[in-house]
């Protein structure tokens, strides 16, 4: 597999990881560590990056008294990252097995803990881009096996996942996110994962075009 591909696969994989990270538990020392040490993964920030509580703060109390007070509000109290709230007429949650996007996570043997990951429902938004890097990762192992057309099966469930799924409700949320969100972290993380996604959508709808063929993206041999 060429390198431009494998880069380029291994960004999606990356940025997914990352976006949902962030919009599915509060932050820990661990993840702030590798967003300011690590100059590519702070330039996502920029409004964080620049933050003046970020400079004067000590690691632990911009945690403990900025970032995890605005988690809560934008997470669990204020603002509701479920698609099923958006998507159902009667705005309920789906928290059980009926839940749409759960038949898809049982035929990848993606599992969730919810406990675990600070979610009611295998709908929320974390959850939802968490099983986008997994098929990214996916995806990846399969071209490297040499295996392009179940590289392009996986490419496809993405274009759908987006498109029926992430793209059906989550730029509202997301948007909304950006409206209420107390921290330029969340701030920027809103708006990285909202343009990631559109972006995304666009290269997977590019291979959907071409058939799912990765020729063209592999440059000169």
């Amino acid at each position: 597999m060429q390198d431009d591909l494998k880069t380029e696969q291994l960004a999606r994989i990356n940025i997914y990881a990352l976006v949902s990270r962030i919009l599915m538990n509060e932050v820990d020392e661990t993840l702030l560590k590798l967003i300011l040490e690590d100059e590519n993964v702070l330039s996502f920030f920029p409004s964080f990056e620049k933050w003046e509580k970020r400079k004067t703060m000590s690691n632990k109390d911009l945690i403990e008294k900025e970032l995890n007070v605005d988690f809560t509000n934008l997470f669990l109290l204020h603002l509701i990252p479920y698609e099923s709230f958006y998507t159902r007429e009667d705005q309920q949650m789906e928290t059980g097995g009926d839940n749409p996007v759960q038949a898809l996570y049982n035929d990848f043997d993606f599992t969730v803990e919810l406990d675990k990951a600070r979610v009611m429902s295998a709908d929320h938004i974390g959850v939802e881009l968490e099983f986008m890097h997994e098929l990214c990762s996916s995806e990846l192992k399969a071209l490297e096996d040499g295996e392009e057309k179940i590289a392009g099966e996986i490419a496809e469930i993405q274009y759908h996942f987006l498109k029926e799924h992430l793209l059906e409700w989550a730029p509202m949320y997301l948007l909304n996110v950006k409206s209420e969100a107390g921290t330029a972290l969340y701030f920027d993380a809103a708006d990285l994962a909202l343009e990631f996604m559109l972006s995304d959508f666009e290269y997977l709808t590019e291979l959907k075009n071409r058939d799912y063929k990765y020729e063209a993206l592999k440059g000169e041999e």
